[in-house]
């Protein structure tokens, strides 16, 4: 695939000038089982990495809660000194028991040491975008995030930081985070089958905030995968495939990050920003979502 392909048009995050394709890549999986220790194959990683930007990727959504710290130093060795149209995307707000279990963790000492173990496993001086993650592992859970986002806005005042973003949230704590400093993106649980943003979305569409989901195929019952597979199969396209181009189709400011430690899978995953999904195949998608509301 050559470089500058069209992987889904273009997004510029509000009031900046960081412009990137909507179809990214998503590095979770660059660590080991369970995103936890060393990758099976670190040689195939970098491999991965440096292939997605030959192919044009310049988006790539990252934590050093991934391994933890293993994902970014691949990243550093795969890709630094990074091109200058790289946006990398980082989350705080967890981290990793000795166990490799998954800690909520948002208190003060935390963030700053997560975001100082960002900046020196990337070897950046500046993090573009860091999203603080709240909620838990079954969704957002209501309550103030002010205190944990206060953190952040401190080091981006020192100029660690350039921009924020929040992860897992609800609207309303969306809307509470805007009163206290700018919000650039929003990165949330949403796929065909599990639409609970759909205002979400069209509302930050409105406002120009992109909107980056994760597990596109996470949630689905076999009724909702029977119609995902007859789709696919009627395409000659793989049932992600169909997942994301949807995703693409459904608001111009969703964000696209799967994921794979497989260049083969990343070809597939890449192509989906070409794909033109006909108006009777969404229609026919869009009953998925209908039908779990």
């Amino acid at each position: 695939m050559p470089k500058q392909t069209q992987l889904g048009g273009a997004f510029t995050f509000p009031t900046t000038s960081l412009t990137v394709h909507r179809v990214g890549y998503g590095a979770m999986q660059l660590a080991g089982p369970h995103v936890f220790g060393p990758p099976n194959d670190r040689l195939e990683a970098i491999a991965v990495l440096r292939e997605a930007i030959a192919s044009g990727v310049n988006h790539i959504d990252t934590s050093d809660f991934y391994g933890p710290h293993i994902t970014n130093q691949i990243i550093k060795e795969a890709l630094h000194p990074y091109p200058e149209d790289l946006i990398l995307v980082t989350k705080v707000g967890y981290r990793r028991g000795d166990d490799g279990s998954w800690i909520v963790d948002r208190s003060r000492e935390n963030l700053l040491e997560s975001v100082h173990n960002n900046l020196r496993n990337l070897g950046l001086d500046t993090l573009k975008v860091v999203n603080l993650r709240v909620g838990g592992p079954f969704g957002p859970e209501a309550g103030s995030i002010a205190d944990p986002l206060k953190v952040l806005m401190e080091l981006k005042e020192k100029g660690l930081i350039s921009h924020i973003g929040l992860s897992n949230v609800t609207p309303e704590q969306f809307a509470e985070a805007q009163t206290l400093t700018e919000i650039v993106c929003i990165q949330n649980f949403y796929n065909l089958a599990n639409r609970g943003d759909d205002t979400f979305i069209d509302d930050l569409a409105k406002r120009s905030i992109a909107y980056v989901p994760y597990f596109p195929l996470g949630g689905f019952n076999q009724l909702q995968s029977s119609v995902m597979d007859t789709v696919a199969d009627s395409l000659g396209i793989s049932p992600m495939q169909v997942a994301q181009a949807w995703l693409l189709h459904r608001s111009p400011n969703i964000l696209l990050i799967a994921g794979t430690s497989r260049r083969t899978h990343l070809q597939e995953n890449l192509s989906v920003g070409k794909l033109r999904l006909p108006p009777e195949v969404i229609a026919e998608l869009d009953t998925i979502g209908a039908a779990a509301k």
